[in-house]
């Protein structure tokens, strides 16, 4: 959705989307602030809300960009979708297969999700609780260590 720019606030690329979009993308943030461990900061990440270990916390950076701080969350109002990418997800099996099991107990629609992405096409359908919970299961320490596990 907002990508005909690049932005430089989480309240500029709120701003940018349609007021229904604004809505859902800030009741997600919400979630995701209310939830989130100490040490993870907010900011514009691949032009995406993002959470990420900041530089101070992890000087090496994403490996693939030793310049950006080592991302581990984004939220996207998207064309056709909110996405919800939870890098967590993709690198640790546990928390997926915990993730996929809580969502089908609690939604009543299949499942879109990718690597790290999770859509949600209807946001009458977004699980807030569930990600809140998701969200909070992953500390700093434990991503930064999850991280270095799988880059050797």
């Amino acid at each position: 959705m907002p990508n005909a720019q690049s932005y430089t606030s989480v309240d500029q690329y709120i701003s940018a989307l349609p007021e229904e979009k604004q809505r859902v993308i800030s009741q997600l943030r919400q979630t995701v602030l209310e939830n989130l461990p100490a040490g993870f900061s907010e900011c514009i990440n691949y032009n995406m809300i993002g959470y990420v270990v900041p530089h101070q916390r992890f000087p090496a950076g994403y490996h693939c960009n030793p310049t950006l701080p080592l991302p581990f969350m984004n939220l996207a109002a998207q064309k056709s979708h909110y996405g919800f990418y939870h890098m967590g997800i993709y690198a640790m099996p546990e928390l997926e297969s915990w993730f996929r099991a809580r969502y089908a107990e609690v939604v009543p629609t299949k499942l879109d999700m990718g690597k790290s992405c999770t859509r949600f096409k209807n946001p009458k359908h977004i699980p807030y609780n569930l990600i809140g919970e998701l969200v909070s299961k992953v500390s700093v320490d434990d991503w930064i260590s999850v991280y270095q596990s799988l880059k050797k």
